[in-house]
């Protein structure tokens, strides 16, 4: 009778549970009892420096849901967090406005307790007020493993710091394979130094680290915080379909390996040091781009191929190797394809075992390639050249991002 008492067990449904929450401490409350298939649902209004920490275990089937009552609708403020660890939970319809601590969503309740299988869906976290602090601080921190952010809204940062961080572990094997997408990433106002990325995938120290997140479908809107509005610091990444837009920057391969860049769309809508892609390191894929009105130079250029430092170190400029740029479009930009760009005094080592081809240059207002360096190593064929007129304007996407509560 044993098999069959089991299985009559395990074909009892889960009972799940709608829990209103009025406060900060009612959830510390409800969060101690909290069991796969429970919601807690945060009652509308504003809260005032709300410290929100979660460890659940959701099922994929029955996940833990944090929703708010309507979305939109809960205004966290000032010192907000929301920290969350475990498995299979889900936030919803959440809305961070002017933070001001150094974290404000982290998919992880604290360091031994990383969220994995969860999902941050149609939030905001945006900044209005012109903040400044020396200390480096993150509106939102993925941990763990299989995390999605999507559909939400982000915009407004002035403070030093990356709006969004993926963090890896030297230690750690599951890890990485996020999903970044649908997100509207909105203006972000230079920041005058370092530290003003809009997502980083990684850091120097981990940069050797497979993460294997995929970043797409997402609008980058005047994302001018630094040089680097993308920064790659990890492996085996893609970045397609994503549309940047009037943003003062590039997407860098800063460090890492075997990334994939793939049918994005760079406008330049006449913003000051519009870039396109910059590539570091080795095998890395660009193909399907479309690189249009780009003002940017140098390392802002529609595309810069980086020389490298010998045996560099972890941080510095590992040599181009193995690079494929094919198929890309570039229309009406002041600098197309740059090859041999030196960010560091140690920097000589030229590209090597890389191919460009089969692109269509548009070099009315500059000549399709740059070359500073040595080019044995870089195979250049069958790429179309065209100094006619430029073609149509792009517009941003159709396609739904951000939250569906900011929808017009």
């Amino acid at each position: 009778m044993r098999p069959a008492v089991f299985a009559l067990l395990l074909a009892i449904p889960v009972f799940a549970k709608d829990i209103p929450v009025a406060d900060a401490a009612a959830f510390a409350e409800a969060a101690k009892s909290i069991a796969a298939g429970d919601t807690l649902i945060l009652q509308d209004g504003t809260w005032a420096d709300a410290q929100l920490k979660l460890s659940a275990t959701g099922t994929a089937a029955n996940p833990v849901t944090i929703k708010a009552q309507t979305p939109g609708k809960v205004i966290l403020t000032g010192a907000s967090r929301l920290s969350v660890g475990g498995s299979h939970i889900i936030v919803d319809g959440l809305w961070f406005q002017n933070p001001t601590g150094d974290q404000v969503i982290e998919l992880r309740r604290d360091s031994k307790q990383l969220a994995t299988d969860s999902r941050i869906t149609n939030c905001a976290v945006t900044n209005d007020t012109p903040l400044t602090s020396a200390k480096s601080s993150q509106f939102v921190s993925i941990y763990g493993a299989r995390n999605r952010v999507d559909h939400c809204y982000i915009a407004g940062k002035t403070t030093l710091g990356t709006t969004m961080v993926v963090w890896l572990s030297n230690e750690s094997k599951d890890q990485g394979q996020h999903q970044i997408d649908h997100n509207h990433f909105g203006p972000r106002p230079r920041l005058g130094q370092n530290g003003g990325e809009t997502i980083r995938l990684g850091d120097s120290k981990t940069s050797m680290q497979t993460a294997a997140c995929i970043v797409e479908h997402n609008l980058f809107e005047k994302c001018d915080g630094e040089a680097e509005c993308i920064s790659n610091k990890s492996c085996g990444n893609v970045y397609r379909h994503n549309t940047f837009q009037g943003v003062s920057g590039t997407l860098t391969l800063r460090h890492g390996n075997a990334c994939t860049v793939e049918n994005n769309t760079f406008i330049g809508a006449g913003a000051k040091g519009a870039g396109g892609v910059r590539i570091i390191g080795e095998d890395h894929v660009v193909t399907g781009n479309r690189f249009e009105n780009l003002t940017g130079d140098d390392e802002r250029s529609a595309m810069c191929f980086m020389l490298g430092i010998p045996d560099s170190p972890a941080n510095g400029y590992f040599q181009v190797k193995r690079a494929k740029v094919t198929g890309n479009t570039f229309i009406n930009c002041k600098h197309n394809i740059l090859i041999g760009m030196s960010g560091d005094k140690k920097a000589t080592l030229p590209p090597l075992e890389t191919v460009i081809s089969g692109n269509h240059i548009q070099a009315n207002l500059a000549e399709a390639f740059e070359i500073k360096c040595a080019t044995e190593g870089v195979t250049m064929k069958d790429n179309h050249i065209d100094k006619t007129a430029p073609a149509a304007t792009l517009s941003p996407p159709t396609a739904p991002v951000g939250p569906s509560w900011r929808q017009p």
